[in-house]
């Protein structure tokens, strides 16, 4: 197992996995608080002091906070859909998606350059998480998405007993980049854990790797080149990234080798070879001395990599499987790249941008709120899919596919 990082801590590895969809509704109330949130407040102070959080900075900071009890459903909700990886990767690498990503790449070049010059950390890499985090940045002040992380931080360290001490330290950190002057509280907006800015960084990640890339004195996730400095040198230090590496290669298996499938068996690239291991769409491999593992995600009649250490840097962002591949295959398809050569059993393509904006009004003239009619599958227009669904006597997944798409057609 030398030189893979399977195990790693992800800077979320305390949010949901990667693929929950939408949230059920849960008692709002504090899961284990013996006190008021006034009076743990008032003694919060001292565990601030002890860490060399200034009473002005925890005043101002604490002044008319309110806990946020929504966070406790959020923390300990199961997914009320499941998608397949087909669907998982079909919503995230959507048209809308690689049309922002592209434009955001072409308007970032150089800062993608100079990024890996300075740190080894190839571009699709960045543009993959930059994308899969915010949407290329569309998300980072998005009210449906983003709220001031104070009031969330604040319920999980004084209601939530599992992990207490953790979100005690997060608050805390949040408080330390108060008080560095690098975010106030009404600007420090992030998802319902307290995952912040273009690439979503806890506080400990803004604190410990976050780097002033732009110069301008400060540390900020909100600023594109902060952020992707920042998240290099995660995938480096946390990830084990290795420069001039891919993250993998899709191949073909036989079924001699289909045994050796599980991500978990570790050979170089020539070794895979011996056993029959081919590139998908012919070829040869490159990279024959680098270490990889063999995952076929569905089985072998599905698309199948072999995945070098590169991928599990990824993976160290967010402990998930289907998010690592979600990010390395938009990376690479931002920049030009294909889809996978063999398709997913039972899947089907993706709904194009038109398509999608076409479900967006549909739905809106029947009654269900999209947000919108943009193009962007969030969780507004998931929702919308699956109540449409429930009606409809569909299953509801909340996946915007081709059978919503003839359904409302027909105005079912």
């Amino acid at each position: 197992m030398q030189g893979f990082q399977g195990s790693v801590l992800s800077r979320r590895a305390v949010l949901a996995a990667a693929g929950a969809l939408v949230l059920p509704a849960m008692p709002a109330l504090a899961q284990s608080a013996n006190q008021s949130f006034e009076a743990w407040l008032r003694d919060f102070r001292a565990k601030a002091r002890a860490r060399g959080i200034s009473d002005e900075v925890y005043d101002r900071v604490t002044r008319g906070l309110k806990p946020d009890t929504s966070v406790y459903a959020k923390d300990r909700a199961q997914p009320e859909f499941r998608e397949e990886l087909w669907q998982y990767l079909n919503r995230r690498i959507s048209e809308w998606r690689l049309v922002t990503g592209r434009t955001a790449a072409k308007q970032n070049a150089a800062l993608l350059k100079r990024l890996n010059k300075d740190f080894g950390v190839e571009p699709d890499v960045l543009l993959g998480l930059w994308g899969m985090e915010s949407a290329f940045g569309e998300l980072v002040t998005d009210e449906d998405h983003m709220k001031p992380v104070f009031p969330s931080l604040a319920a999980l360290a004084w209601g939530e007993p599992r992990r207490r001490r953790y979100w005690e330290t997060e608050l805390l950190n949040a408080f330390a980049i108060v008080q560095r002057g690098w975010g106030t509280p009404d600007m420090m907006l992030g998802s319902w854990a307290g995952a912040m800015g273009h690439t979503q960084w806890m506080p400990e990640v803004w604190l410990n790797l976050g780097i002033d890339y732009d110069g301008d004195g400060r540390v900020s996730p909100y600023e594109i080149g902060d952020a992707l400095a920042g998240s290099s040198r995660y995938l480096i230090k946390r990830g084990k990234y290795q420069s001039g590496l891919p993250w993998g290669f899709e191949v073909t298996v036989p079924a001699s080798a289909a045994r050796y499938a599980d991500a978990k068996s570790i050979r170089t690239v020539a070794e895979w070879g011996k056993l029959g291991i081919a590139p998908a769409g012919g070829g040869r491999l490159t990279h024959p001395a680098a270490r990889t593992r063999l995952w076929a995600p569905v089985g072998i009649e599905g698309p199948s990599f072999l995945l070098t250490q590169n991928f599990y840097a990824v993976r160290s962002y967010n402990p998930s499987m289907n998010y690592a591949l979600a990010v390395c295959h938009l990376g690479d398809r931002v920049l030009g790249g294909g889809g996978f050569i063999t398709p997913f059993p039972g899947g089907e393509r993706a709904l194009t941008l038109a398509e999608i904006q076409e479900v967006q009004k549909r739905l809106t003239a029947a009654g269900f709120d999209t947000g919108g009619v943009d193009g962007r599958v969030g969780n507004l227009t998931m929702r919308a899919v699956a109540n449409f669904q429930r009606r409809s006597g569909m299953k509801p997944d909340g996946y915007a596919g081709l059978d919503v798409l003839a359904a409302l057609r027909k105005g079912r």
